[in-house]
């Protein structure tokens, strides 16, 4: 059958921007799967999403005007049941039949086959196959139905409904147009009290003709951008965006660049159908303001591109995507910077208003703003926080680095209360360590306020000194314990204090930092700031938690490249010291490598399901004089001559060294198991070869379980 271009337009009003991209990519897919579901369109076909402000489409290629048909075998019954002694038709046979439109007729042509251990009858026919007009229908439907629809709407049909002006629809925004094109043909369809035809409509105010005729599918996006100025693809409206982009920035001149924001730059294509970009201008006396406040406000609030100069400075110069594009567009630039300068006096308003009060006088403030109502205020967390990392910092850098730390914990969270972070809660922080310089606060807790939510997102950049490492690490940990300490787990996809994120954070911080104290000690203390607030017994929620950690530390090393034999090797030990486990996966790698390791991992593994059997535990003792046996007399030799060695290099930190070290203790293994009956009948003689595998497994373990490298 002859196979041709489909397209498909459904035209509606503003779309949420947010959700453009994602609602066009969905309706184009969906569309282009049902069509190859019911055979009118090739596996291979090419599949063009489009969306714009006001229109989700999709072309779809090679799609037929009725699909094959299809040769159908139908499973009717087993042949005992539908055939008697004689071989004639049961009732039940000849009800199925008539079910499926067929009589005692087509019993002859019933095909037997075995199924399972018995024979059945099956009904072969031909379904004949789809109409396009039959089978976009159904696409259109499904397409519409399984939108990913932020919000719906609720609106009622003028025309082509059962109650006109009573009769509601469901839908992401009111839809006044729809077209299908099949070459350049129109398919009949519905959807959502609208029939398909080959018009629609172009920009709102520059389009040349109105209606839009469509001649074809194949002629849609010329024909919108010729007559209707409008520019369909959302991919290249982007690209177009930020070629005006650049290209307005090289005019400023300077080295300036538009300010890169993925999101802001899809939100901006998505509130466009022809993209015109336009450079203004405020006054420079609002740079006196720190420039992530006026950055946020001219991206949040106006969707504006902020420019930075070569040296990532703000200026005072910003880009406008416009939709439209005057001869003259002065009052276009014009309205923009009358538009910005209020939201720029506020920022600075709010600015000069905060600055009259020190963090230090906001401490007081905190004890009156809850932060949970089993673990009290902000003021008694902050108390916690300082108290955290006040043990921290004595740990790490004495005396010096714990006030340090205690000063930034304490004002952490003070520009809570700011009027800048009320009206910009995503500048928490950042707005701290700004209020602190100003405070005349050194510049290293200046830095540590700011750091300290670092990192937000996976990716982030890390506290840049000790102090603010030491307070991000207190705050993360205040609230895991927390929240840990209540029963306030995290399930499934739902995780409302971000307790996944914060344990990466912490995890992060412990690797990449390289922060010498052990795990446990640390949930441990971070239990104890809380008094009376936690279970008195704090066993169980600090167990739970370093599980917690543990898992996230191994999702995430196998994300970066580590097997999961290796991090399951490296975590099986719990290793406290989270900064060696780098060096732990890169000893395990090599030593995995090596032709003795395999042998030696077996072993390992038999050794460790020996001792688990024997009773009571076992020492790692061992009587030399009770050694009977050449092998066991050998591997004792060997050992005495490896694990001094080995344990030295392991004490060093070089990991690597010591695991190859024990590689020496392949051959008197083997030969240790090939000749040595460990289950003597002789007690003595027993406990004694039990106390040297004892001996062997703590020292082959001590920097990984080497068994876990078994399959």
């Amino acid at each position: 059958m002859t196979a041709q271009n489909l397209l498909v337009e459904l035209f509606v009003e503003e779309l949420p921007p947010k959700a453009l991209k994602k609602l066009g990519d969905a309706f184009a897919s969906v569309l282009a799967d049902q069509l190859k579901a019911q055979g009118l369109a090739p596996a291979d076909t090419v599949v063009t999403a489009f969306a714009s402000p006001r229109r989700l489409a999709a072309h779809v290629t090679g799609v037929l005007a009725r699909a094959e048909d299809k040769a159908v075998s139908q499973k009717l019954m087993p042949v005992s049941v539908g055939l008697d002694a004689m071989g004639q038709p049961t009732p039940a046979l000849l009800k199925r039949l008539a079910a499926l439109g067929a009589d005692a007729s087509a019993v002859a042509g019933l095909k037997r086959a075995p199924d399972g251990k018995a024979e059945a009858l099956f009904y072969e026919s031909v379904a004949p196959g789809a109409a396009l007009a039959a089978g976009l229908q159904k696409a259109l439907d499904e397409a519409l139905a399984k939108l990913p629809i932020p919000k719906v709407m609720s609106y009622q049909l003028e025309t082509d409904c059962e109650l006109p002006g009573w009769t509601s629809v469901n839908f992401v925004r009111p839809a006044h147009g729809l077209v299908a094109l099949h070459g350049s043909a129109v398919v009949p369809v519905k959807a959502l009290g609208l029939t398909s035809g080959n018009t629609t409509h172009g920009h709102r105010f520059e389009a040349t003709v109105s209606p839009v005729v469509l001649k074809d599918a194949d002629s849609y996006a010329l024909t919108l951008a010729g007559d209707g100025a409008v520019i369909a693809s959302f991919a290249e409206r982007k690209a177009e965006i930020a070629r005006q982009l650049a290209a307005a920035a090289a005019q400023v001149g300077g080295g300036c660049k538009p300010i890169e924001d993925d999101a802001l730059l899809d939100e901006v294509t998505a509130l466009v159908e022809r993209p015109n970009v336009l450079i203004c201008e405020f006054e420079p006396q609002f740079l006196g303001v720190p420039q992530e406040c006026l950055i946020l406000t001219m991206k949040a609030n106006q969707k504006y591109f902020p420019l930075l100069n070569a040296q990532g400075k703000l200026t005072n110069q910003f880009l406008v995507v416009s939709n439209i594009s005057p001869t003259d567009a002065s009052a276009v630039i014009g309205g923009n910077e009358r538009v910005v300068r209020p939201r720029l006096a506020d920022a600075k308003f709010f600015f000069d208003q905060d600055r009259k009060k020190t963090l230090a006088s906001r401490v007081e403030g905190l004890g009156k703003v809850v932060y949970h109502n089993k673990l009290g205020t902000q003021g008694e967390r902050t108390e916690r926080v300082r108290a955290i990392a006040r043990a921290i910092g004595q740990q790490l850098g004495g005396d010096v680095l714990a006030k340090s730390a205690d000063t930034a914990a304490q004002l952490a969270k003070t520009d809570l209360l700011t009027d800048m972070v009320g009206e910009f809660p995503e500048l928490q922080g950042i707005m701290g360590g700004y209020y602190a310089r100003h405070d005349g606060l050194t510049e290293d807790i200046a830095f540590a306020i700011e750091d300290h939510y670092k990192p937000r997102f996976a990716g982030d950049e890390l506290p840049r000194n000790t102090a603010g490492v030491v307070v991000a690490l207190a705050d993360k940990l205040e609230t895991l314990v927390g929240m840990f300490g209540i029963g306030n787990l995290p399930t499934g996809d739902k995780d409302p204090f971000a307790l996944r994120r914060h344990a990466l954070g912490v995890i992060r911080m412990l690797l990449e930092k390289d922060v010498g104290v052990d795990l446990k000690p640390l949930l441990e203390t971070a239990y104890d700031a809380f008094g009376d607030k936690l279970p008195a017994v704090r066993a169980e929620p600090v167990e739970a938690l370093a599980s917690f950690i543990y898992d996230r530390l191994a999702g995430s090393l196998r994300e970066q490249g580590s097997s999961a034999q290796e991090v399951d090797a490296v975590l099986a030990l719990k290793p406290q010291r989270l900064g060696d486990v780098p060096k732990r996966l890169a000893a395990v790698r090599t030593f995995a490598a090596l032709p003795e390791a395999p042998a030696l991992a077996a072993a390992n593994k038999r050794i460790g399901n020996i001792l688990k059997k024997s009773e009571g535990d076992v020492a790692a003792a061992v009587n030399e004089s009770v050694l009977v046996e050449q092998a066991e007399k050998d591997l004792f030799a060997a050992m005495q001559a490896t694990v001094p060695a080995a344990n030295a290099k392991f004490e060093a930190g070089d990991y690597t060294a010591s695991l190859q070290a024990l590689a020496a203790l392949r051959a008197p293994v083997d030969a240790f198991f090939d000749g040595v009956m460990v289950n003597a009948d002789d007690p003595a003689l027993k406990a004694n070869r039990l106390g040297l595998l004892r001996q062997l497994h703590d020292a082959m373990n001590r920097v990984a379980d080497l068994s876990r490298l078994v399959a």
